[in-house]
């Protein structure tokens, strides 16, 4: 049992790790880092994304909606029923909200978002009751990096007096 719960992990952290580099191609173009990926029960990706806000002047274009509007497509089906989303930072309400409607199976997310987020730091919208799908959720997956790389960001838009 020890042995799968490590598999599990590792397997996490892996897709973490996807997510942070779009985080990093998000920062590299001006955009705050966020980033994701939405991976299938198989283990393939099936869409990546993050943050494009501003260079699309869309206030719906967070790493999540693209992730899973690109996965959807792959797929040719809105119902993205047995996958995983990994995301770098707790989603918002709109981005949770899509994971309901979407039937996404799994979250698995970096550092909570105590001033927008929708999964555990201000609502928990993928565990009400109330809602006709529910999704499980696996926080703190690699805390550590994903939160740096949001602070570095934000510091130097301080630095540079933006």
């Amino acid at each position: 049992m020890a042995a799968e719960r490590m598999a599990a992990e590792d397997h996490d952290e892996r897709w973490m790790r996807v997510a942070l580099e779009q985080a990093r191609l998000g920062a590299a173009a001006g955009e705050v880092p966020v980033g994701a990926v939405l991976v299938a029960a198989q283990g393939e990706a099936l869409g990546t994304g993050r943050n494009r806000c501003e260079a699309a002047q869309d206030p719906t274009a967070h790493a999540e909606i693209e992730a899973i509007r690109e996965a959807a497509r792959v797929l040719g089906n809105y119902r993205l029923v047995g996958t995983t989303l990994y995301c770098t930072l707790e989603p918002c309400m709109m981005c949770a909200g899509a994971l309901v409607h979407a039937r996404i199976s799994r979250l698995v997310f970096g550092c909570m978002d105590e001033k927008a987020g929708a999964v555990g730091s201000l609502f928990v919208v993928g565990m009400d009751p109330r809602l006709n799908h529910r999704f499980a959720v696996r926080r703190g997956v690699l805390a550590d990096e994903c939160t740096a790389s949001l602070k570095a960001f934000f510091a130097g838009r301080r630095t540079a007096g933006r």
